[in-house]
């Protein structure tokens, strides 16, 4: 059994997790967990034009040559939303510039080699197991993936920070519970980009909404949205399936005929938007989706991930519990986290119910039904 001292312990090493711990690399002893040995293959690509700035303060944007596989500029969105004319939105004004299409798992990869440059003990195929809170510590255990030699790891930690994800591992160990105003899901595909234009693209329908966007090294994501209930599970099952529905939508079978031989079926995830009922306790706090997770239609979940993680660094140096134990401290600085974490929740649902309620053709088809403003929420509590 392996024991370790830290100050700050985080769990999950995505771009939430990374972020964070750059950011707090400089001021405190900071170990980061994740039960994966590299980062897997993710929908959600888009990246906010602000997070340049994030990227610059930390000094991560990377060269010219490694920006060229992390990411390309994406000069804008057409969308096919109210009504059947194309609505273009370019960032050609936008003061940060222009938003960037990932290679997800490429750029969680790059983040993670940035952690453990900045002196982040990064430990990679630790899974969490669980965890006591005694002698103002958190004792937590986590153990390897390997079963025929599985490794246990304990790591005493000033501070837990949850950034597992939906999952939101830590806190549900806790027995918090997640609230999800919908149902929404996104099954996804990769294939080769065989169109000049470079714009991302959105499409209603009656059951949801299609996406697409072009990635580094001229690949192309495409996605459909809907709730979990309208279709018949098979549907989003193989690529077969899906690509008859695809069939069904003239405008996002164009971004696949010239290809149909090498596309890449990705499977189903969750892209609902949740929220936990708690975000912070004792020395401890879940950033990213793990707090509140994101409707892909906003585009902002990886924006309000860094973001959020950079707040979490300006807050830890600000009431500095870490160094100079206090538990008044600590009490305020959960109360301050959580407000600024009910004040994100709450601009974002005003706004996703603005953007929803801007389709109104099939204001009787169920999916945009349940996305009317004034239907009662909550009914998908988890």
């Amino acid at each position: 059994m392996n024991n370790y001292k830290t100050e700050i312990l985080i769990i999950g090493g995505g771009i939430a997790g990374c972020i964070a711990a750059i950011s707090l690399a400089d001021s405190f002893k900071v170990t980061v967990v994740d039960k994966l040995a590299l980062p897997a293959d993710k929908v959600g690509e888009s990246l906010a034009p602000a997070a340049q700035r994030i990227l610059n303060k930390l000094q991560l944007l990377p060269d010219e040559e490694t920006q060229k596989s992390l990411f390309i500029n994406n000069l804008g969105m057409q969308s096919y939303w109210g009504n059947d004319s194309v609505q273009i939105v370019d960032h050609l004004r936008n003061p940060d510039g222009f938003s960037k299409s990932l290679d997800r798992k490429k750029f969680e990869v790059y983040l993670r080699d940035k952690a453990i440059e900045k002196g982040v003990t990064c430990c990679w195929g630790l899974r969490f197991f669980n965890s006591i809170f005694e002698d103002n510590l958190w004792k937590v255990t986590c153990k390897s993936d390997d079963l025929k030699n599985r490794t246990t790891t304990i790591f005493n930690a000033d501070f837990v920070i949850d950034a597992t994800g939906r999952s939101a591992h830590f806190a549900k160990s806790l027995q918090i519970k997640r609230t999800s105003l919908d149902a929404l899901i996104s099954c996804w595909i990769t294939l080769p980009n065989k169109e000049e234009n470079a714009m991302s693209t959105i499409v209603s329908d009656e059951n949801g909404w299609w996406y697409t966007a072009v990635l580094p090294n001229n690949q192309r994501v495409l996605s459909y949205q809907t709730d979990a209930d309208l279709f018949e599970k098979s549907i989003f099952k193989n690529i077969d399936s899906f690509l008859e529905l695809i069939k069904k939508n003239k405008r996002i079978y164009s971004y696949v005929e010239k290809a149909i031989d090498q596309l890449q079926f990705h499977g189903t995830v969750s892209a609902n938007s949740t929220k936990l009922d708690k975000v912070a306790g004792k020395q401890w706090l879940v950033l990213g989706d793990a707090a509140i997770s994101f409707d892909p239609l906003s585009s902002q979940g990886m924006f309000n991930a860094m973001a959020c993680a950079m707040q979490v660094t300006e807050l830890l140096k600000h009431f500095n519990f870490i160094k100079e134990y206090d538990i008044a401290k600590v009490y305020r600085f959960s109360e301050v986290y959580t407000s600024q974490i009910n004040s994100i929740w709450k601009h974002y649902v005003k706004h996703k119910d603005l953007f929803y309620g801007a389709e109104s053709r099939w204001k009787d088809a169920i999916f945009w039904k349940r996305r009317q403003v004034g239907v009662l929420k909550n009914e998908f509590a988890l």
